[in-house]
């Protein structure tokens, strides 16, 4: 860590507008010499961590200070005598990433571990001290925090550095949340380091670290870092962005009076609301005039409304729509569908009288909570009553009987979100850092999810995908390794090819060969979005380069139905002496709706209504005419059955036709192409009514998983 330390108030002097607005930044190298050189009172905080313990209280008034107290004394003595590149003692460096996650509202535990974060790397400090003054939870998250740091791979250093902090991260979230504040006091600090490395730091904070920020939740944390290295790598855009906020800061800003105007139609509604002027951070001012070209007054901020309940957020909806000219476009509802990251909001834009455009974003304050310091707010996810107890007692230590001994060991973590969960799945199979590498940076660019619901009853009973995600990331994330013999899916009831794209609240049943030696095809690569499912399905290929040849079979051939139909069975046209003949291609049977038309020779010819000939030959002009159904019960139709290759299919579908009395007329059978084969009947059936029962009955038969008319 101590390697990307350089010059807090360079930083702070080239950027005073990237400060945080309504609390100045500490001096953190006055604060420094005060820890080394001023005297410390055994019955109070030293005064180098009272900012820390003020931004503490503000969120949990009856925090126990004590351990921060002893964890400062330890990380102080351990640290004396080190420096940071800037010159400023180097305990400066816990100090400020311990007050970054004090005024998000971290629990005592997580700025205890911050503070002593550096300590078991750096110093001579072992772990075992640290368990035995601090207890096995703080222990637990050092020695996480620890080895993120302490590896060095040469060339794929950050690819390993980032799995191992993946692992970390999954085991306890507090460790990521560690990592983030550490890394954005490093960013702030960053003035004196090399130009190239700069570069390269701001690069990985870009590509890996912001969308981790952005996917716990952590937006406090994560916009600071955008506009840190938006500085960095794209200096010109980022003057010319700040040259646009130092022109608007001189002009008359209208959206105070417009948020005056929306704080007295909710008094007069009875709403209690706060309602606040949110400026925006110079990457959303980037953003906003790379889409809109030149900005107004309104554009650079937007309004923040907090309220007390759930229902107010609709309440105040209502009255801004109504009071006001809605911008329908701009409205998004996060409270009833809540974000990956925990994000609940409700968005929306309104035109006022002269003109001007309000962004608004209603939440409640505890939502505000968790929007702004995403996991850091959710506490401790460990915590029970007994550790609670524990942490409270005097001299007591800070967290559970986790063991320390294996940080890395899996514990259930309620707050870990699914994306998380289907990292640490796949990062164990990534068969290289590169691979990891690049496939680590194409899960963290997607920004949406999707659930999907599985139709087999099996748990869980959902399945948490990137938006975008297939058949085949859904088979993946299913079966794992076994989903290599996936042939098809039904979604929502209906078959459907593995490269079709899921939707949010899909049921999906995946279908799998009971060949064990089927596998996927190359082109599955093009329709799989998952790391897991990319992963798998490469490392197969790679394994099988001539089964994947195999598996790219060329398409089937058209269907030919056998025994197609010439007589007109029990339909009757409204046409005297016309022969009528039931259409092959849907094989209507009573009491199918159907339509007839006058073909080449006079004869009718009978089509299910649903039909695509039908539209065709309403549109090719052929004479349409009246078509019934007899009062005789029997008739004939052409059912396709898809299934599994296996021995004796055939005759267990024949037998099963047979147990229900139906005759069979010609049956096809095509060859098997990707374990799958494709059989065509035509049958006479005593009573049309018996249909649904057969074609269940043929869909029971072992290795069958589709029936369908032809």
């Amino acid at each position: 860590m101590s390697a990307e330390a350089t010059n807090p108030e360079a930083r702070s002097e080239a950027r005073p507008e990237l400060r945080r607005r309504g609390r100045t930044r500490l001096d953190l190298r006055r604060l420094g010499r005060a820890a080394l050189l001023g005297p410390t009172s055994r019955d109070r905080l030293p005064d180098a961590i009272g900012h820390v313990a003020e931004a503490h209280r503000a969120h949990h008034p009856d925090a126990d200070l004590s351990i921060l107290r002893r964890a400062y004394v330890l990380a102080e003595s351990s640290h004396r005598g080190q420096m940071r590149k800037s010159g400023e003692p180097y305990i400066t460096h816990p100090l400020a990433v311990t007050l970054i996650l004090a005024e998000l509202g971290a629990e005592t535990t997580t700025l205890t571990a911050s503070l002593l974060h550096d300590t078991v790397e750096d110093t001579e400090v072992t772990l075992d001290q640290v368990r035995e003054e601090f207890g096995d939870e703080v222990c637990f998250i050092v020695d996480g925090v620890t080895k993120v740091e302490k590896i060095d791979y040469g060339a794929a250093a950050e690819p390993e550095t980032f799995r191992k902090m993946l692992v970390a991260t999954g085991n306890d979230v507090r460790v990521m949340s560690i990592k983030l504040a550490d890394r954005l006091h490093n960013m702030r600090t960053l003035g004196v380091m090399r130009p190239d490395k700069q570069a390269r730091i701001a690069k990985v904070t870009r590509d890996v670290l912001i969308p981790l920020a952005e996917r716990l939740g952590v937006q406090a944390l994560k916009t600071e870092l955008e506009d840190l290295v938006f500085a960095i790598l794209h200096p010109e855009e980022y003057e010319h962005t700040r040259a646009l906020i130092a022109a608007h800061a001189g002009e008359r800003d209208p959206l105070p009076a417009i948020a005056e105007s929306v704080r007295v139609v909710l008094r007069e509604a009875g709403i209690h609301a706060e309602v606040l002027v949110r400026p925006r951070h110079f990457v959303s001012v980037h953003r906003i005039s790379r889409k809109r070209g030149e900005l107004r007054g309104s554009d650079f901020g937007r309004l923040l409304i907090l309220v007390g309940e759930n229902a107010d957020c609709y309440g105040v909806l209502g009255e801004l729509h109504t009071c006001f000219t809605p911008v329908v476009s701009e409205f998004k509802d996060f409270i009833a569908v809540p974000k990956f990251n925990l994000y609940q909001s409700l968005h929306t834009a309104f035109a006022t009288s002269d003109g001007h455009v309000a962004e608004v974003i209603v939440r409640t304050r505890q939502m505000h909570r968790v929007a702004e310091a995403g996991v850091v707010a959710l506490g401790n996810p460990y915590a029970t009553a007994a550790a609670t107890a524990a942490a409270a007692a005097p001299g007591g230590t800070a967290g559970s009987a986790e063991a320390c001994a294996d940080p890395y060991e899996e514990r259930v973590d309620p707050t870990r979100p699914g994306w998380l969960s289907r990292l640490l799945d796949w990062q164990q199979s990534a068969p290289d850092p590169d691979t990891f590498w690049s496939v680590l940076r194409a899960e963290l660019a997607q920004d949406r999810e999707i659930t999907v619901f599985r139709a087999d009853g099996g748990a869980p009973a959902t399945i948490s995908l990137p938006g975008g995600a297939s058949c085949i990331d859904a088979a993946y994330a299913q079966y794992g390794e076994a989903a290599h013999g996936c042939i098809g899916a039904r979604v929502n009831g209906r078959l459907t090819s593995l490269t079709s794209r899921l939707s949010d609240g899909d049921t999906v049943q995946l279908l799998l060969a009971h060949d064990a030696s089927s596998g996927p095809s190359a082109d599955w690569l093009e329709h799989a979005h998952t790391p897991a499912a990319r992963i798998a399905i490469s490392s197969w290929l790679k394994a099988h380069p001539d089964g994947a040849a195999a598996t790219t079979t060329a398409a089937r051939a058209p269907l030919s139905v056998v025994g197609a139909r010439g007589g007109g069975g029990n339909a009757v046209a409204d046409l005297p002496d016309a022969t009528v003949r039931l259409a092959g291609c849907c094989t209507p049977v009573p009491p199918d709706a159907v339509a007839g038309f006058v073909v080449r020779g006079g004869a009718v010819t009978v089509h299910r209504v649903q039909c695509a000939a039908v539209a065709q030959m309403r549109s090719l002009g052929r004479t349409s005419v009246a078509v019934h159904w007899r009062a005789t019960a029997d008739c004939r139709v052409t059912l396709l059955a898809e299934s599994f290759g296996r021995p004796h299919l055939l005759a267990d579908l024949t037998e099963a036709i047979a147990r229900e009395g139906v005759e069979v007329v010609s049956a096809t059978v095509e060859p098997p192409v990707e374990q799958r084969v494709r059989h065509s009947y035509t049958l006479q059936l005593p009573d049309a009514t018996g249909l649904p029962a057969l074609m269940r009955a043929m869909r029971d038969v072992p290795g069958v998983y589709d029936v369908s008319r032809a």
